[in-house]
């Protein structure tokens, strides 16, 4: 009952929330996904790190699918996020806990610069 509930709590964030709360909940379930990903290196156990490594993968190419290609930054967002997943890729492959910090770090920059940049907006509407 109490997971209906926080599913239900969850799905209406989603469906209610502007594309910056959307974009920022995504980073946020990366590096959710990312630490499950890890903690599951560590304990051996490859199956849940590859599907918490999976659930990494569509965050970002929900990212770059939903980039305004009109704006010339979402051309240098495109070129990071392409990279953070082949890093993605390569430490699911070969179960690389280094490799996602990489990519953790990527995010956590993201996810700094994008809280930021709300506060901002904010200020200035």
């Amino acid at each position: 009952m109490l997971q209906n509930a926080a599913q239900t709590y969850q799905s209406n964030q989603v469906t209610t929330a502007n594309p910056a709360d959307l974009t920022l909940m995504l980073y946020n379930g990366a590096l959710k996904f990312i630490k499950q990903a890890k903690v599951a290196l560590e304990e051996k156990d490859v199956i849940k790190s590859h599907e918490a490594s999976l659930k990494v993968q569509n965050i970002l190419y929900e990212l770059i699918s939903t980039l305004k290609s009109d704006y010339e930054i979402s051309k240098e967002f495109a070129k990071l996020y392409e990279y953070m997943l082949q890093r993605t890729i390569e430490a699911n492959m070969h179960k690389d806990v280094n490799i996602l910090l990489e990519v953790e770090d990527l995010f956590i920059q993201f996810r700094d610069t994008w809280k930021e940049a709300m506060l901002l907006a904010k200020k200035q509407g």
